[in-house]
């Protein structure tokens, strides 16, 4: 374990905080070689200094008052926080558009997740490759992804396949989803007393209706 972090089990640390990790992960590995205060961080980031002063002394201390954090220390302690220092196997459902979008997005910008299958159920897709990677049938999905170790699935599929298909990969050790189905997956929080299952839904649809309200209200307002 790196030094002074406190593990992850020690205490329940709030959502909202995991998710601003990332992004502060993002900044330093920009600015490695530096120091960077917590204004500068915040500055960096969106957030203010307060709030990423809060959010990193949930796991111990980091830096020198006045003087910051050394960017490239901060960043490999915060990558073994989120469990980044060991690579992370995904596996992709869908190879449609948007999922070979997300494959040759995840091969080209992440180093520590890996998509090791690819999976649809048309069977002239079978055989071909995105970014890399073969894409396989459904016949045997179980075995597969139980013999590549995947901890991750990225649900690139039709609605009406998201739950079913979530169900059998959660049978079988699955424990992350990162869903862009138009469906809110309904999983039960753990199968068989096993570890904790996370589900991320990402629905496109609802953030750019969203995001078209907040435009005509600005173009409202503007008139």
């Amino acid at each position: 374990m790196a030094k002074g972090v406190v593990p992850r089990t020690a205490r329940r640390i709030p959502d909202a905080t995991i998710r601003r990790l990332p992004a502060y992960l993002r900044a330093l590995e920009a600015e490695a070689g530096q120091r960077l205060t917590s204004a500068a961080l915040g500055v960096l980031t969106g957030f203010s200094s307060e709030q990423v002063r809060k959010d990193l002394a949930y796991f111990g201390a980091f830096g020198t008052r006045g003087v910051g954090y050394p960017a490239q220390d901060l960043a490999s302690e915060i990558r073994h926080i989120l469990g980044l220092d060991r690579e992370l196997k995904a596996a992709l459902f869908g190879a449609g558009h948007l999922g070979t979008a997300l494959a040759r997005y995840v091969a080209a910008t992440h180093r520590d997740v890996r998509i090791v299958a690819i999976f649809d159920p048309d069977p002239e897709k079978a055989g071909s490759e995105i970014a890399g990677t073969a894409v396989t049938s459904l016949v045997d999905l179980e075995g597969e992804v139980e013999r590549l170790g995947v901890a991750v699935a990225i649900l690139a599929v039709p609605e009406a396949a998201a739950e079913p298909l979530a169900r059998r990969l959660a049978a079988v050790g699955v424990r992350g989803f990162l869903n862009f189905a138009p469906v809110m997956l309904s999983l039960p929080p753990a199968l068989d007393g096993g570890p904790p299952i996370t589900i991320h839904n990402i629905d496109l649809s609802i953030e750019l209706q969203t995001l078209a309200y907040f435009v005509q209200v600005h173009e409202t307002a503007s008139v």
